[in-house]
């Protein structure tokens, strides 16, 4: 089941959690606009190449639409002078933009600082810490790198690791600065002198307390939960489990936190930039590593609580988390279909 799919899914379960009737469903599940765009232009070889692009704008309810295009930061520069050549200057209009020009301290970090918070929050649940826990980190793209730097800052014990390359495992645990210094010269997993080398297939099922897979969606399924050996899952990808997984890992007894909570982080601070903007006072990088991790400590609580009224495990918490804010919300703004 690919991603969208498992969140209607997991929008139709949250919905009757909380008995919305169908046409209160049907109202939330209808995005607010969508917007198709044509672009027609020359190739090298003279031929013409026309490219479609979407802008789906969803629910407006609770405030401004947050969505994620993903550009690099000189490309977040242009959008925010096109728009005030003709709005004047609007630096709220984007976020993921330049410091220097309204973008916020300890954005790039943002998200697998995010993991980090949310991995403290559920151990502690527990009666558990990061430091004395170990750790397998499947990605090391901007998430899993900032993830497995700050885990093991905090005393985790990252015992593999693995990436687009391959990947690599040492029980005493691997020297993550001195790895990702290799990385940054050049050099690849397999060349790096503090682990061995393993088969990369293995990484998902290999022994230790907390998995975090950081890569692509899907990549723990049917095939492979089974054989998961972790105790807990916090998600730093985008549907990385699958719904079949999930209910596999769940007969296990596997805690999975979920994404739309655990890689939060950069959106959370996406919104911190936001504010900034609007206020026009840019705070430094200390402050918004403070309140990220006020934010992702509260939002923890609020999913946990959820749970236990809802009679439901972590995903369901979350997403009927979410759908109830938003139901409320157009309730109270006369919306109701």
């Amino acid at each position: 089941m690919n991603a969208l799919a498992a969140t209607s899914r997991n929008f139709r379960q949250a919905a009757r959690l909380l008995g919305l009737d169908s046409k209160h469903q049907k109202s939330l599940l209808i995005p607010l606009r969508e917007i198709k765009v044509e672009c027609t232009i020359p190739k090298d070889d003279g031929t013409l190449a026309t490219f479609v692009g979407f802008r789906v704008q969803h629910d407006n309810s609770r405030g401004p639409m947050k969505g994620g295009i993903r550009y690099h930061p000189e490309t977040m520069a242009w959008i925010l002078d096109e728009y005030s050549k003709f709005h004047g200057h609007s630096p709220a209009v984007v976020t993921g933009k330049p410091i220097d020009l309204g973008g916020s301290l300890g954005r790039d970090a943002a998200t697998g600082r995010g993991v980090m918070y949310a991995t403290e929050a559920l151990l502690t649940e527990y009666s558990e810490s990061i430091s004395g826990s170990t750790f397998v980190i499947q990605g090391l793209g901007n998430v899993g790198s900032w993830a497995a730097k700050l885990i093991h800052q905090k005393g985790g014990k990252i015992v593999a690791v693995g990436d687009v390359t391959g990947a690599i495992r040492n029980k005493s645990g691997i020297d993550i600065p001195a790895l990702l210094k290799h990385r940054s010269e050049g050099g690849s997993l397999e060349d790096f002198y503090g682990a061995e080398v393993m088969d990369a297939a293995e990484l998902l099922v290999h022994e230790c307390d907390v998995l975090v897979p950081c890569a692509l969606g899907g990549v723990l399924n049917r095939e492979n939960a089974a054989e998961v050996k972790a105790r807990f899952i916090i998600e730093g990808a985008n549907h990385p489990t699958d719904t079949e997984a999930d209910e596999i890992l769940a007969k296990k007894g596997v805690i999975v936190l979920p994404d739309i909570y655990a890689n939060s982080g950069g959106v959370v601070v996406s919104y911190f930039e936001w504010v900034q903007n609007i206020q026009g006072f840019m705070w430094d990088e200390e402050k918004v590593n403070r309140e990220l991790q006020k934010y992702m400590k509260n939002a923890f609580q609020n999913i946990k609580d959820m749970c236990k009224s809802q009679n439901c495990n972590l995903r369901m918490g979350a997403f009927t988390l979410g759908v109830n804010r938003v139901a409320k919300a157009t309730l109270l703004r006369g919306w109701e279909a």
